[in-house]
């Protein structure tokens, strides 16, 4: 168990988040060897999710046949992940040399419900790869009856994943972060020093350092200028535009001199996945491209979701949405009259947009005041053409309790039991076409914060998984 003083000195040497600081905990948070089970399980089904949504997308777009045994189409599917996007990513997405590339990386954000996990996002392209790898060097399990998740292989599964998207046996890579993204630039920086202490060629770097030779792209590497075979990129696709040297990144990679991962592909940045996952008329599509257990796996965890588009609709029609004074709604605006209790629901923009990550478009319908609530139903209505709102159920995570260090005194190892909230953050690295689970973020927020994130009020500690002693 770490004590205050060594864990207020090891983030003192490695502040792994800019400006950001969070309580500190002794110990690792507990799951219990069947809650790891089920988190390799959603691993592997994240990732058959991600395959089916190529074969969707692609599908849609090409107006062709989605089932095997049946006879449907869905053009409006591409349509709704199309809309709002640059013409040239559309492009890029699916040219010929993107087709079937996926994220190596796979990070779901998991409540702990009383019900079991429900997964409210999924996430390409996540932070916390380095910090969650560092706290796992922190934590360690005296006891024989735990082993902190991923202790050993979280810095070496990204590596191999990332590495793997180049042909070269020692690629050189670059961890490109951009302005938005400053926030983790400590997190990859540390990451890259760790790979290079194992006698790797990796290096974190700004979007800036890049530097365009020809059709290559090279880095400064002790003065000299190298090439770069794979980026790991660290931005999102909406901070295209803020990024001089994305022409030279997109004409190295039509040029086939270096590789990006994850792949600069819209479809894998876009909530509105998950109401795809649950649409009526999808139901059959996702029975024939997902195993068994992976269907039952995320038809148990992802909540109800629906994509906000104010269609106008025939009389005899109904929207497929949260009920009002339990009848069916035909009009999203008919939302703002909902009761407190029928507003158990979240609001958040889609994706490619600024607000789209870190919490930020976030709007908690049965904690916001009626005004508010309504304010964003206008916003996500009159933004649809362009940036389209998602509408989730909200599963309340269950009240737990977890051991906090008191004092922000170091020398102080008072602890008391907070009660609170926990979002886990598993982290999955893809090979070949299986996802394994490295490591596990908890996030432990006082329980009176609605939307679980990393606040100061929040404890970020790694897992641990109790392992029962086996019968004699």
């Amino acid at each position: 168990m770490p004590d205050h003083r060594s864990l207020s000195e090891a983030f003192e040497q490695h502040p792994l988040f800019e400006d950001k600081t969070w309580k500190l905990s002794p110990e690792a948070w507990p799951l219990a060897s069947h809650e790891v089970k089920e988190l390799r399980a959603i691993g592997q089904a994240c990732y058959e999710f991600y395959q089916a949504i190529e074969l969707l997308y692609n599908r849609s777009r090409q107006d062709k046949n989605l089932l095997r045994n049946g006879s449907q189409k869905a053009p409006w599917v591409a349509h709704y992940l199309d809309r709002g996007k640059p013409r040239e990513l559309i492009e890029h997405t699916n040219s010929r040399q993107l087709r079937s590339a996926g994220p190596v990386v796979i990070r779901p954000d998991l409540l702990l419900t009383e019900k079991g996990f429900a997964l409210t996002e999924m996430d390409s392209i996540p932070g916390g790869i380095g910090l969650t790898a560092f706290l796992n060097t922190l934590y360690g399990c005296e006891d024989k009856g735990c082993q902190v998740l991923g202790l050993e292989r979280m810095i070496d599964s990204f590596y191999e994943a990332v590495s793997a998207v180049s042909e070269k046996a020692l690629p050189l890579v670059a961890i490109l972060v951009s302005d938005e993204a400053a926030t983790y630039r400590p997190e990859m920086d540390w990451l890259a020093e760790q790979l290079q202490s194992r006698g790797l060629r990796v290096y974190a770097l700004h979007t800036s350092e890049i530097i365009p030779l020809g059709d290559q792209l090279c880095i400064n590497v002790d003065g000299n200028p190298e090439v770069v075979d794979v980026i790991y990129r660290f931005w999102e696709l909406f901070d295209l535009p803020n990024i001089p040297e994305m022409p030279y990144i997109f004409n190295a990679l039509e040029q086939g001199t270096v590789k990006v991962t994850p792949p600069m592909r819209h479809i894998h940045e876009e909530k509105m996945n998950l109401a795809f996952f649950h649409h009526p008329r999808l139901q059959e599509f996702w029975r024939e491209n997902l195993s068994k257990k992976a269907f039952k796996t995320l038809k148990k965890i992802i909540p109800k979701t629906w994509i906000m588009d104010p269609v106008e609709l025939p009389p005899n029609a109904f929207l497929d949405g949260p009920q009002v004074g339990n009848q069916p709604i035909w009009d999203w605006n008919q939302l703002k009259e909902a009761s407190q209790k029928e507003r158990n629901l979240i609001l958040k923009i889609s994706g490619f947009h600024e607000t789209a990550w870190g919490a930020r478009s976030i709007i908690f319908g049965s904690d916001a005041s009626r005004p508010e609530w309504s304010d964003g139903i206008d916003e996500a209505l009159a933004l649809a053409p362009t940036n389209p709102y998602i509408v989730q159920e909200y599963e309340k995570p269950r009240r737990m309790t977890h051991p906090l260090y008191a004092e922000d005194n170091p020398d102080d190892n008072t602890v008391y039991p907070m009660q609170g909230r926990v979002r886990l953050c598993p982290y999955y690295f893809v090979r070949d076409t299986q996802a394994e689970l490295t490591g596990v973020l908890a996030t432990f927020c006082p329980a009176d914060k609605k939307i679980i994130h990393g606040m100061r009020d929040a404890a970020l500690v790694p897992c641990k998984e109790i392992v029962a002693p086996q019968p004699k």
